[in-house]
């Protein structure tokens, strides 16, 4: 398990030094979500997801629904999660203008608390990109590394 465990921590590194270096557009908010709790069936998980998006210098909140999904390995039980995402496009945004689909690689690991990171890119002709701000703050027992795809719904300000 602990080998497991560097395996994923060594993961998290590695995608953090890719996406700041492959950071495209300017930073135009913060989107925070809450993960519903769910379990890993080896090659996969899907999970409700609740998210505020905030932008920078004020501006109206918007609220985000949906899904986040997992493919690879993902083995275990998680309660419920924390994440929150840089929020980088090439300019600024319509309302509702985070809706759309996000894919990208994924590792966590967790020994009753643990840390996950997910770098994705989508959005409107996949020109928005999502960045951890800090890794992603969850309980339970599981190890996942793989690709993640989020799709996002309005849902109001």
């Amino acid at each position: 398990m602990k080998k497991t465990i560097a395996a994923a921590m060594l993961a998290l590194a590695l995608m953090a030094g890719a996406s700041e270096a492959g950071d495209a557009g300017v930073k135009i908010g913060v989107l925070s979500c809450g993960i519903g709790s769910g379990i890993g069936y080896i090659i996969g998980s899907s999970k409700p997801i609740d998210c505020v998006y905030q932008p920078i210098g004020g501006g109206r909140v918007e609220h985000y629904e949906g899904r986040i999904r997992k493919f690879g390995v993902d083995i275990g039980v998680t309660g419920q999660s924390v994440v929150a995402w840089a929020v980088f496009a090439p300019g600024r945004m319509k309302r509702g203008g985070l809706r759309g689909y996000y894919a990208g690689a994924s590792a966590e690991a967790t020994a009753i608390v643990g840390l996950g990171a997910n770098v994705l890119i989508g959005g409107f002709r996949d020109t928005i990109n999502l960045q951890p701000v800090s890794v992603q703050a969850q309980t339970g027992i599981n190890v996942a590394a793989g690709v993640t795809g989020l799709r996002l719904r309005y849902s109001g300000s």
